[in-house]
């Protein structure tokens, strides 16, 4: 485990620097020039991602199937197996701890999205996805009615405005960067790209949507969690209040192999 990131004191310069980050990127999407440079760059994406799909062929079908809400589990359990794969990115008897500490972080992260949604409807800061707003766009829900009636496809949101699914996964990367090296910080961040495309190709989010709303939630979750106290003693609390049961667990014959159980490689 990277003591330096979890530890029971604060981190000043990255605690600052994760808040001028985030409110530099909120800048240049609130401030005029930038929002425009924004606005044509969400178009741009949009056009390139969303162009492909009007044939309604393979590729389509595979962006359809990503933006199913039953795909979004998926995602989790992939997510997932990465952080409980035994010295993958933790050790046997880090995982535990690792993931107590990024279950912390993405509370952390939660709570802000509560009040940030509250500011973006007060100023006034929301807007519709790009499948509502952009003429003649491809929708995956128009492609494939009986897809939608029975898996619930995603490609429009009357509020865009912040990327949630986005901030997740941002979130995800950002934490595990500080323990992934060589091919296994390119495997998160490859992971996190890809799983964030479903909604930018369907239209349910612009691409500001993540890269400024996202990552601004994903900047203060990691700040508040990581560069404070709280991630270091929050996952310290989980391991000793889940600890019994664990314990349990690892008297099974399946489960007790696990690491995130037994806490061995």
């Amino acid at each position: 485990m990277n003591h330096t990131l979890l530890n029971e004191r604060w981190r000043i310069r990255p605690f600052v620097a994760c808040h001028m980050i985030a409110l530099l990127l909120l800048a240049t999407w609130l401030w005029a020039p930038g929002r425009a440079l924004w606005d044509e760059f969400d178009l741009q994406l949009f056009a390139l991602l969303n162009e492909p799909v009007h044939g309604a062929g393979l590729w389509a079908k595979i962006w359809a199937i990503g933006s199913m809400r039953l795909a979004d589990l998926g995602v989790g359990l992939l997510m997932l197996a990465v952080m409980l794969k035994a010295n993958l990115v933790f050790s046997g008897a880090q995982i535990r701890r690792g993931l107590y500490a990024f279950l912390a972080a993405l509370l952390v992260m939660l709570l802000f999205r509560v009040g940030f949604a509250e500011l973006v409807k007060l100023m006034g800061w929301q807007r519709p996805s790009a499948s509502l707003v952009v003429e003649g766009a491809a929708r995956l829900t128009e492609l494939f009615p009986g897809w939608e009636e029975r898996w619930d496809m995603k490609d429009s949101a009357s509020r865009s405005f912040p990327g949630d699914h986005a901030s997740v996964l941002l979130l995800w990367a950002m934490f595990m960067s500080f323990f992934a090296r060589n091919w296994r910080l390119l495997l998160v961040w490859t992971m996190a790209v890809i799983f964030m495309l479903p909604r930018l190709v369907a239209g349910a989010h612009w691409g500001s949507d993540a890269l400024v709303g996202g990552a601004f939630l994903a900047l203060l979750g990691l700040a508040w969690a990581c560069f404070t106290p709280f991630a270091c003693k929050a996952s310290g609390w989980m391991e000793t209040v889940t600890l019994p049961l664990t314990r349990l667990l690892a008297r099974l014959p399946l489960l007790g192999r696990l690491s995130v159980i037994s806490g061995r490689g």
